[in-house]
């Protein structure tokens, strides 16, 4: 399996993870550590990488006939010939026209949509309650994060979030928001959190977690 090693200055410790975007392994190196003394401490983890595959879902592609989760709620994929384009969600069934060959990036392009759509809203609502501004919202991949708020107030959030249940994906909109009064993890911060989020926010870190692998999976190929 592929290893990417990343040098990063404030690592302490040699640190392996599996990196489900890419399909490999990521190996963060504190900056003065020797990158061969690294891969050779890495190449002795092979039981651990065993183990960490063997739990790994299966990967879902976006193509007719999967089932995804979509706010929580599972949705079949289905291309319908003659069909429009345009990507229609009918119950359970999420479906599209158009050649089959870019199905997938339509349904991926509509998922991505609808997750600035709803974070967009979301962030503005709790954002007025917590009387701060974000000067903008919008959506990416990010490998291991599921939001980010910089210091001038742009916030950017995983769309897969879209796929999780929508107290999952209001905690972190919440806790993203928070950044916007805290900008650390400290006690004040943590008050704001709950406060904003107006919940169990330990439950839904839990059911964040919980769905995490599994969202993660959807698009995959491998």
């Amino acid at each position: 399996m592929p290893v990417t090693l990343r040098i990063h200055p404030r690592a302490r410790r040699l640190k392996l993870r599996f990196d489900e975007r890419r399909g490999g392994l990521m190996l963060t190196v504190p900056p003065r550590t020797s990158r061969r003394a690294a891969l050779a401490w890495a190449a002795g983890q092979e039981a651990w990488v065993v183990a960490q595959l063997a739990r790994q879902p299966v990967a879902v592609p976006l193509e007719p006939g999967a089932d995804i989760p979509l706010e929580g709620e599972m949705v079949r994929l289905a291309w319908v010939d003659g069909a429009s384009r345009i990507v229609r969600r009918d119950g359970d069934r999420l479906s599209c026209g158009g050649p089959p060959e870019g199905y997938a990036a339509r349904i991926e392009a509509w998922l991505k949509r609808l997750a600035r759509e709803r974070l967009s809203a979301e962030t503005a609502e709790i954002a007025a309650r917590a009387g701060v501004t974000v000067r903008a919202v919008s959506v990416g991949d990010a490998d291991s994060r599921w939001g980010s708020c910089s210091a001038a107030g742009a916030i950017r959030y995983s769309w897969r979030l879209i796929l999780a249940p929508p107290d999952a994906r209001r905690f972190v909109v919440a806790h993203e928001v928070a950044h916007r009064l805290h900008m650390d993890h400290g006690p004040r911060f943590k008050a704001a959190e709950a406060a904003l989020f107006d919940g169990d926010v330990a439950a839904a870190r839990a059911l964040l977690r919980r769905v995490a692998p599994v969202i993660r999976r959807v698009g995959r190929s491998g």
